[in-house]
């Protein structure tokens, strides 16, 4: 049975669309985290094994120093393998993570009285790969001036760091919203990344403001569901030493280190999916106040109606 309906095709204040986002995502949790779960089962295993890879090569090489040893070639390439299979694999996974969320706003939209499907919603994902993978590409090379910009303002006092995170913040709300017109209304990349921009600027500070405050409630949510393994492993930590147990050497703690990195990297790779669900209930706002598809549709129907 599907969930209540939600128009998200309404003019919002900053208010309402971060209401109606959050109202959404309560109401959809079950259904899209079983897509998340679906599509991400092999992923996650991944992290798992870039976890551990991580953490036995960074305890291998705590273990190492203080004995002097100078030969942690091993540690070194366990850690260096673990960092490099996780930057790849979170490039992947975001991207991934990225279209499923905006693909499942999109289906829900079209059908807004049916259950998403997840067989349509990674079947819009599949048919517009070449789309993304090309907006991806074209993101990168957009995002190397933004760099070059916000270290070179970084350095005025105090001015400087928030300049640099407003340059940022508008980045990627301009980044989601370009993402939705490949998905909603079939674009190609250079228009997508025209039409986002267009938003951006005609909605400047709702914009901005939606993505700044999300951005915030979505970091505290992830800090408090981290708060209970995170005070779960400190006692475990606190009485291991109490004990007198070399963490170093304890093959639990090595279980316990990675299992918390992979919850971590999985959690925070949902937090992306979740960002983009909020950028995709933002367009849609702007969307119809910027081209009013729906009120015109209502006025018409009423019209026939008569």
């Amino acid at each position: 049975m599907p969930p209540p309906l939600i128009d998200l095709k309404q003019r919002r204040d900053i208010g309402d669309i971060i209401a109606v986002y959050f109202d959404f995502f309560k109401k959809h949790l079950k259904p899209f985290l079983n897509i998340f779960i679906r599509y991400n089962g092999l992923f996650i295993m991944g992290f798992l094994l870039v976890s551990y890879l991580m953490v036995t090569g960074f305890v291998g090489s705590i273990r190492a120093n203080p004995l002097g040893e100078t030969n942690t070639g091993e540690s070194d390439l366990l850690l260096g393998l673990g960092v490099l299979g996780f930057f790849g694999l979170f490039v992947v996974v975001t991207i991934m993570n990225y279209s499923l969320a905006a693909s499942y706003l999109v289906n829900y939209e079209k059908n807004p009285s049916l259950e998403v499907n997840k067989k349509a919603v990674w079947e819009l994902v599949y048919n517009n790969i070449g789309r993304i993978l090309l907006f991806i590409l074209l993101l990168i090379l957009l995002y190397i001036p933004i760099i070059i910009v916000g270290a070179v303002v970084s350095f005025i006092p105090v001015v400087g760091i928030l300049v640099r995170y407003l340059i940022g913040l508008i980045f990627t709300t301009w980044m989601g919203l370009a993402f939705m017109p490949i998905f909603y209304e079939n674009r190609d990349v250079t228009d997508s990344l025209g039409e986002g921009w267009r938003l951006v600027t005609q909605h400047f500070w709702k914009s901005v403001l939606v993505n700044f405050v999300l951005s915030i409630l979505l970091f505290i949510l992830l800090f408090v569901v981290l708060m209970i393994p995170g005070v779960l492993i400190g006692v475990y930590a606190f009485h291991s030493l109490e004990n007198g147990v070399d963490l170093a050497e304890s093959p639990f703690a090595t279980v316990v280190w990675t299992l918390a990195l992979c919850i971590f990297l999985v959690l925070y790779t949902l937090l992306q999916s979740m960002m983009q669900l909020g950028n995709g209930v933002l367009y849609f706002s702007v969307h119809e106040e910027t081209y009013n598809h729906n009120a015109r549709k209502r006025i018409e129907q009423i019209g026939a109606g008569e």
